[in-house]
């Protein structure tokens, strides 16, 4: 099993999403943000509001395309600017006594082939090369919650979420120690990455 220290190294952060935008815009315009964000500069736009308007009816630009331009423009949420290390440290300042549990999960995803590791500001998510298939976060004062897309029934460790009826997260398990960060509980991650490859 990897270390939790080799989390920096196997860990994207928000700088994922922002690359991926700016390559998006790029298939879909033939331009990179530097090119919109001197023509949305010229046209005086002062708002996200007015480049959104602008990009959608003027070019055609929506969605994710959007926001590497408007974050070029008027900046980035101070929370997209800390590296992996700084999400994971903010996630569990107010309880360090559940950060240990987190430090395992994550260090099982660094060591498993096929497992990508997205931090975001309140949870970090797993990727299969498909899509996402777990999603880690600090729930309770007392656990850390790993909400899973998993077709298995809820029974023992595994329980049913509460979830829209679109939202394919429908189990959890629950984690009050590191301990319980066992065979069990990664053989249930294990069978969510393979439901999702």
């Amino acid at each position: 099993m990897a270390k939790p220290s080799d989390l920096k190294n196997a860990a994207k952060t928000w700088q994922t999403m922002v690359d991926g935008n700016q390559a998006l815009l790029l298939r879909k315009s033939g331009h990179d943000v530097g090119w919109w964000a001197e023509r949305a500069r010229a046209a005086g736009l002062k708002n996200d509001a007015e480049l959104r308007d602008w990009m959608l009816e003027e070019h055609g630009i929506t969605g994710y395309a959007q926001y590497a331009v408007s974050w070029e423009m008027f900046g980035y949420p101070e929370f997209m600017l800390r590296d992996a290390d700084e999400l994971l440290d903010a996630q569990y300042a107010d309880h360090p006594e559940l950060r240990p549990i987190a430090d395992a999960l994550l260090a099982w995803a660094a060591g498993t082939d096929g497992v990508e590791i997205q931090l975001r500001k309140g949870y970090v998510s797993l990727h299969s090369p498909r899509r996402k298939f777990a999603q880690v976060a600090r729930t309770t004062n007392t656990s850390v919650d790993v909400t899973l897309r998993l077709d298995a029934p809820a029974q023992g460790r595994l329980e049913a979420v509460k979830a829209r009826a679109d939202d394919p997260f429908t189990r959890r398990l629950r984690l009050k120690a590191a301990s319980e960060v066992d065979e069990e509980a990664l053989a249930i991650l294990r069978s969510a990455l393979e439901q999702n490859r």
